[in-house]
Formats: structure tokens, sequence, C-alpha cells
């Protein structure tokens, strides 16, 4: 075989990405991938029983404008995540609320609202400080990475329903529990989303919508472009060798392929799995031993009906049981109304706890719990279950992303994507946008391409890191215009002004307060203030004190006389 330009190590979206730039400037190239498919994180399952189903990667939502861009190039079009009835919060003993407004669940009272609204807006300021790109200069970094996220929460929060909101975030927006992970970390993964909001949010945010099809076939639509016959599956990768004057990258087959360059896109725990020659330098060996895989298995129970919207219910919950193992769930009906299924997610210690479990005893645990939060012996009866661990994935070795602990980033933060001769970094984990997502994946992949096509004199440096233009499904004219003429029914003006409002591809410094106040209309801008001027509660046990004692004062002061 010839030499080649570069050899990208991981069909995955970010692999594949970095692959077809290259292709496109003229390069030659081929991607070698150790499973039997492309796709990486991106799963997804097709049979008559489930239709089509992701057991990863599978939502996209707002500013998520590359994915959107290669979604609509290839054919693939979106259909909206289902939340229109009552939403569910399951507490310990039997505990049940249901609610339909809110990016978070309710807490169990207003001192706890007051508490949780306190501490998600003070995370939305304080992501606002760091730098996407470099979240290690951060003014704070210091402080805030020698700190985990639970000794933050143990400092700002204080009552036991905000605990357990603030704790449910951390474990189903980073599959981590949190004391595990550094602050500085959270907030760098916060800001690269847009903020909390953005993140946790259906309407508006990260979960807005799912893929018709799934997720995999960007992957196999970016597989096409690039040539069936430059991507190569089955093809473990064991070592890579530099030297002067190019890249030796052997697989587990015996092959051996020249490069002027490599990309390596694979999560960064498997990167140490590969024989390096030279050695990793010291920094690099270091960081990728303190690179922890999140934990998750993400399983599917489907039924005859969708039960849960016969009650009255979006399918959606957040779960707080000793007993259960799914933590949160979602509804899982296709766009056309096809195969109803109940979305849930073992996450972080649960998962890390259960995964010894059999699969079958895990689908009976998990229908118990279901016929609890839903109060229905319906969910007792799936017709059908699918499931995936991804800690047990050999190739992936957990999801969503890698975990990153106190200390790391102030110490090794320039290493995630620094060139080691001629070979680069992709992978979700070093994107600056949407990081941990199937965006920055995509975002991470095109921009190592283009650092090699600068090496090569092919491209300028100005050019390596690009934004990419507001997609046209997030923009306010056009849905706005789709509503009125009946093309969007997902966009009717009437029902939702705020449902039409523009998320401009540059709000990774946007505070959702701010935003809101500033373009929102009717509900959402009363709402907004209400979160916006409303006190921590110590603040307002001070007031209330206070108020209290000025109150007690003028009633001795009118009474004095008559004593």
């Amino acid at each position: 075989m010839e030499a080649l330009d570069v050899v990208v190590v991981g069909a995955g979206l970010s692999g594949l990405s970095a692959a077809r730039v290259l292709a496109e400037q003229g390069q030659s190239v081929l991607v070698l991938e150790a499973r039997d498919r492309v796709g990486g994180r991106t799963y997804t399952l097709r049979n008559d029983k489930v239709g089509y189903l992701d057991l990863g990667a599978a939502y996209v939502g707002p500013t998520q404008n590359r994915l959107l861009r290669l979604a609509r190039e290839f054919g693939v079009k979106t259909y909206r995540t289902y939340d229109e009835q009552d939403l569910i919060v399951y507490r310990q003993h039997g505990i049940k609320k249901r609610y339909q407004d809110g990016l978070f669940p309710p807490t169990g009272g207003f001192l706890s609202w007051l508490d949780l609204n306190n501490v998600v807006r003070l995370l939305d300021s304080m992501c606002r400080e760091v730098p996407v790109q470099a979240p290690w200069t951060a003014r704070r970094a210091k402080e805030w990475d020698t700190m985990t996220v639970q000794q933050f929460l143990d400092q700002h929060v204080w009552t036991k329903g905000a605990m357990e909101a603030m704790r449910e975030f951390v474990n189903v927006n980073v599959t981590s529990e949190a004391y595990e992970v550094s602050l500085l970390w959270l907030l760098w993964y916060l800001a690269s989303a847009g903020g909390p909001l953005m993140m946790n949010g259906t309407a508006h945010g990260a979960q807005e919508r799912k893929l018709i099809g799934g997720t995999q076939q960007i992957s196999e639509g970016l597989m096409k472009k690039i040539g069936l016959d430059k991507v190569l599956l089955n093809r473990p990768v064991c070592k890579i060798e530099q030297t002067s004057g190019g890249v030796s990258v052997y697989d587990t087959c015996g092959n051996v392929y020249q490069a002027s360059h490599c990309i390596v896109a694979l999560a960064p725990p498997l990167q140490t799995r590969i024989t390096w020659s030279p050695p990793l330098p010291a920094r690099r060996n270091q960081m990728l031993q303190r690179l922890p895989m999140g934990s998750v298995i993400k399983t599917f129970h489907y039924y005859k009906t969708p039960f849960w919207r016969h009650k009255g219910m979006s399918g959606a919950a957040a779960i707080d049981d000793d007993e259960g193992l799914v933590a949160s769930t979602y509804d899982h009906v296709l766009h056309d109304g096809s195969h109803p299924a109940l979305v849930g997610f073992v996450l972080s210690d649960r998962a890390r706890t259960f995964c010894e479990l059999s699969v079958e005893e895990r689908k009976r645990r998990i229908c118990k719990l279901y016929a609890k939060v839903f109060q229905t012996d319906d969910a007792l009866h799936p017709v059908h279950y699918e499931e995936k661990n991804w800690a047990a994935d050999e190739w992936s070795g957990g999801c969503y992303t890698v975990m990153m602990p106190p200390g790391l980033l102030t110490t090794f933060g320039e290493e995630i994507r620094a060139p080691v001769g001629r070979v680069h970094w992709a992978g979700t984990e070093t994107a600056s946008q949407w990081t941990g997502y199937m965006e920055g994946a995509i975002q991470a992949g095109e921009r190592a391409a283009r650092e090699i096509l600068h090496e090569k004199g092919l491209v300028d440096a100005s050019d390596i890191w690009q934004d990419e233009p507001e997609d046209e499904l997030y923009d306010m004219y056009t849905r706005t215009q789709a509503a009125i003429t009946g093309e969007d029914l997902d966009a009717l003006f009437l029902d939702a002004v705020f449902d039409s409002m523009p998320v401009e591809a540059h709000v990774f410094s946007f505070c959702f307060w701010d935003g809101v106040l500033e373009g929102g209309q009717g509900k959402p801008l009363e709402l907004s203030l209400l979160e916006k001027q409303a006190p921590s509660l110590p603040s307002f046990l001070r007031m209330s004190l206070l108020s209290g004692a000025a109150a007690a004062g003028l009633m001795w002061r009118a009474f004095k006389p008559r004593l």
C-alpha cells in the first residue's frame, strides 16, 4: 500500500468528520475502526421489534448546528421529543408529584424552590467565566478545580429537596456522582453547552429533538461520502510508531499503514491500550491515567400501548428510590406513533452497582419500579426489552464521556488536544462546544483535520477553529413564517412565541435569565423575572427575620402606651 496523507483511528462521528474534511481537501485518507460498524457511541439498532432504536447518543437541540447541518445534508429529518403532558417526580416512600412547567422538577416546597433556583442561577453565572477553549485559564480555575461538585453543593445548598435535584442533575448529565468530579470541569461542560438550562432542557434545550431513523445514519452518511473502501472495519489499532518522516499504524490483523500524519479519535482511556513508539510524553500519559469514563446502562421497555400518555403523563420522570435502578425516564414513541416504549437511564453509582445483575433481572426490577412511578400494572407487562450497558462495551468503556476529577484540568488541561509530533487528537472530549455530545465530536474532528491541513500549508491558522452558522431549524423568521403558513406545527406562533425565538450559534457565553429577559414575551418573561429576582434561601430567611423584627418593633411602639 502506498503511503497515505492521514490515517484516522476511530470511525465514530469525530473520526469520520475529520476524514471527510481531509478528503475534500484532496488528502488521501484511511479510517481504521475496531468495531464491525461505524458510529462509535452512536449506535442504532434496527429490527421489527423496535423499528429503530438509539442505544447510544440520541438527542439534538438548539445550537448543535454541525449535527443539524449533516442531518440536512443526508436527508435525515428530526421530530420533537414528547413532553406535552405531566412530568413525574418520584421520591422515597412513594412520594410523587406531577408537574408541567419548568426545566427542573419541583423540589418539595417554596424554600426548596428558592434554594434550587439560587444554585442553578449561580452555576449559570459561574460557567460564563470559563473560557471554553481553555478552561484552565479561568480566573478562579485553581479554586474551582480543587473542589468537587459535591463540596460546592454542600456550601451553597441548604435544603434536602434542592440537594436531591442537583445530584440528579449531575447524574443525568455527566453519568457521574457529584463527589467524583471537579467543579471546574462541570462548569466547562455547562459553558460548552450554553448553560445548565440549555443542557437540562427538552423544549429549547439539548433533548428537544431526535433524528428519524436514528443517529447512526450520520456516521453512515459520512462513510459513504469518504468512500466505503476508505473505512476499514474490524481493524483494532494496537501500535502507533512515529519517525521524523511519518507515522506507521499497526492493527491486530498484522497490517501496517504508512502515513504522513495520524488522527486518533478514541475515548481517552482507550488510547492507553495502544503501544506508542516513542512513548507518549509523560504529561499526556499521566493525564490519560486520570480520565475514567462515565457509567450508564440505557434501557428500553416496549409496550402494546403508551399507557402513560393515556393517563395524562409525558413519560418523563425523575426518580429517587433506593430499590430502583432507573434515575430518569423519557417517552420513546417513534415519530409515526409506532413502537411505544419508555427509555430509562441507570446512572453512575447505580450503573456500577447493578451492572452485575442479569439482563432479565434488570428488566424485572425496572418494570416493578415503573409500576410504582406510573401507578399502573400495565408497566409490568412489556412486550419487548432492550438495553445497552456501555461500561461493558470493549471499544468505549463507558458513556457518555470521560469524567474529570479535581486537579486534572489545571494540571494537564493543555494536553487535552495538543498534538504529539505527527499525531493529532479528535473525539468529543477535545471539543470546545457541546463537549461530550455528538455536536462536540463533529467539531473536534473537523478541528483536528484543519490542524493537519494547516501544517501542510493548506489552511491558515485562523481557520483551524471555525464557527458554525446557525441552523435554519432555529431561525426565528423561518419558523414563524412556517407556522403562519401551516408548514411546521411544531412552531405554532400563537401557541408559544418563545418556541420561535432564535437560539444563536454564539450563545456559549449566554445566561439563560438575561437571554429570556431580553427576548422573551408572555409567560416565559414573567417566570424569568421571578426566577431572576428571587433571593437565595439564606437571604430570604434573613429578610424574613428582619421583617419580623421590624414588625414586632412597630407593634411594640403601637401598643406600649397601653401597657
